[in-house]
């Protein structure tokens, strides 16, 4: 047997081997890329529901939880303030909630779940350009309008203006009502935003 052919069986042997070596160097950078387009834990983590227990939210009190790195109100309204949402439904823009953005189960004169009308639940973000209103629930603020300011929520950024239902008052730049995120009740004092599978 000659050297060529001792060379050319070593040539295969070899061109076989860095093939499988340079295959398994492909794959073992391939796993983690790949694996790195799923989301983190911590991406997850933030578009995942949030329990929220209002066992202790009085009458008139509100709260803020973070859902999707967005401010979410959550308050107990009081027995005046549920009485007086009818009374201001011709000033303002979308008293029925036709045009904004709202669960099916929420698209009531209250927007909240029905039989648990005093606790309401709102995207706390102007639907304007998005700044943070203020919870201004004391009825006749000289500053917001005197005795016809029967409580609810300022925008400092522009001046708009919303009921205790989030509903948008007519003549501020605001467009439509407050959002409402979905949600659903898991007990009568725990709450879980981000989802409304079961309501």
């Amino acid at each position: 047997m000659s050297n060529d052919g001792v060379n050319e069986g070593r040539r295969r042997v070899l061109t076989a081997l860095t093939s499988v070596v340079g295959a398994a160097g492909v794959v073992g950078a391939a796993v983690p890329f790949v694996g790195s387009w799923n989301p983190s834990a911590k991406a997850k983590a933030a578009g995942a529901p949030v329990e929220v227990n209002i066992s202790k939210l009085e009458p008139g009190q509100m709260m803020t939880v973070e859902w999707r790195g967005k401010p979410v109100y959550v308050f107990r309204r009081t027995p005046e303030a549920m009485a007086s949402l009818s009374s201001i439904e011709g000033r303002l823009r979308d008293p029925a909630s036709e045009e904004s953005v709202q669960p099916a189960y929420a698209q009531n004169a209250t927007r909240a779940i029905e039989g648990k009308e005093d606790v309401s639940v709102l995207l706390g973000l102007c639907t304007h350009l998005g700044c943070a209103p203020t919870y201004r629930p004391e009825v006749g603020a000289e500053d917001l309008g005197g005795d016809e300011w029967i409580g609810g929520f300022f925008c400092r950024c522009h001046g708009s203006k919303f009921d205790l239902a989030g509903r948008v008052f007519e003549g501020v730049p605001a467009p439509i009502n407050l959002e409402i995120p979905p949600y659903q009740y898991l007990s009568d004092t725990l709450l879980l935003i981000g989802d409304d599978q079961g309501a």
